[in-house]
């Protein structure tokens, strides 16, 4: 079978649905935003395993992080199914409370820097903050889409998660976080 179908090659693309919609459609464009922040998670996870092969727990959190991210795309190209639950949200937050628990506490705002896995952590929160803002656009400019609340909430979280995760990352590291100066 090949890879090519010829099918998109007028601009157009298929949901879930077989409708046939505009490649530049808004819920096009926020599953797209979705796949981009799963390579970059893949990057992260590639990154994670080679610096610190034996934290199979973070390694495991990403992995069932990319595979949500494939069921909120599913859900955003209309495919039939509870793609997100509040489970989900939840797992999220035990988490986020899970890595938070022995970090200290940050006033002022930090920086997206330190080594390569905090960077990219900080890259995987810029884009899941994105594919938040094209989901509250899918949503204002009265697509044949709406977005359910539960899919915001889970992507709300998952930014939340990438800023916690970088700072654990860099605790785990020993390296400082880089605080803004005025």
């Amino acid at each position: 079978m090949k890879i090519y179908t010829k099918t998109g090659d007028t601009g157009q693309t298929s949901l879930a649905s077989q409708q046939r919609v505009s490649k530049a459609d808004l819920r096009i464009e926020a599953y797209g935003t979705s796949d981009e922040l799963n390579s970059f998670v893949g990057l992260l996870r590639n990154k994670l395993q080679q610096d610190i092969p034996s934290n199979a727990s973070m390694d495991s959190w990403l992995e069932w992080i990319q595979n949500k991210l494939f069921n909120l795309g599913a859900a955003l190209a209309e495919a039939e199914g509870d793609w997100i639950q509040e489970a989900d949200v939840t797992q999220l937050e035990q988490w986020i409370d899970q890595m938070q628990a022995d970090l200290p506490i940050i006033h002022g705002f930090i920086l997206p820097a330190g080594n390569e896995i905090m960077c990219t952590a900080h890259i995987c929160r810029t884009i899941t903050r994105r594919l938040e803002r094209d989901m509250v656009r899918l949503t204002m400019h009265n697509a044949p889409c709406t977005v359910h609340d539960i899919l915001l909430r889970f992507v709300n979280r998952l930014s939340d998660f990438w800023f916690v995760f970088a700072k654990k990352c860099g605790k785990n590291a020993g390296i400082e976080l880089f605080l803004w100066k005025k």
